[in-house]
């Protein structure tokens, strides 16, 4: 029970990875609330948490990608809602927690990242430069807040079989692009996710932390 008595948020909470840190982080003693797009979802994992109370940590995880044509065959509109979500949503959720985590004298801010975000490769450009944004807010806002006690830092998975992410591979079956590569499953993440929120104040910040297992 290491986070017994501390409050957390997980974006995009309602399957997949957030769902996986919002109930281990709720394992862990801490009372969570998760926010997503579906009700349905959102309530099935709110089934196994407790209440809200005040907010010690911030998991940034709600993100995907709509757009996967490269730059002139693709739709603009996709593009820019990628955007919106992975890299406006980050930012916006962690400006409007900030005022609480001050409050808590050592709050944490967990921001999922993509290893898509260090490296340029083609044919989604808008994940990758919207996941590259996470990534610099990820480092700025990490050297901002530091003196409220807050710590910022970025959690690559690496690739993990979601819903969003079936088209593209499968669990136990190699990488489609990087043979060093093995297929997660959500859970896979929890370990990582759960040392990022249990570090002292005076833990890493504007650090990547990643589950890869080729160089970002």
């Amino acid at each position: 029970m290491q986070l017994e008595g501390k409050v957390a948020l997980v974006t995009g909470g309602g399957r997949g990875i957030g769902r996986a840190i919002a109930v281990a982080l709720a394992q862990a003693g801490a009372d969570v609330c998760v926010t997503a797009r579906s009700v349905d979802e959102i309530e099935a994992v709110a089934a196994e948490i407790s209440a809200l109370g005040r907010l010690d940590i911030l998991v940034n995880n709600a993100g995907g990608g709509l757009e996967r044509n490269h730059v002139g065959d693709d739709n603009p509109d996709n593009w820019s809602r990628v955007i919106e979500i992975n890299l406006l949503g980050t930012y916006y959720c962690s400006r409007a927690a900030l005022p609480h985590l001050k409050q808590s004298g050592a709050g944490k801010i967990i921001n999922v990242g993509s290893g898509m975000g260090h490296h340029p490769r083609t044919g989604n450009s808008s994940y990758n430069t919207a996941k590259a944004g996470v990534w610099m807010l990820t480092r700025c806002l990490a050297m901002e807040v530091w003196q409220d006690n807050i710590t910022v830092n970025e959690l690559i998975p690496g690739p993990v079989y979601t819903k969003l992410t079936s088209d593209i591979f499968l669990p136990d079956k190699p990488h489609p692009a990087f043979e060093t590569e093995w297929i997660k499953q959500p859970a896979d993440v929890v370990p990582l996710a759960l040392f990022l929120a249990t570090q002292p104040a005076t833990g890493p910040t504007g650090q990547t932390f990643s589950l890869t297992r080729r160089p970002i």
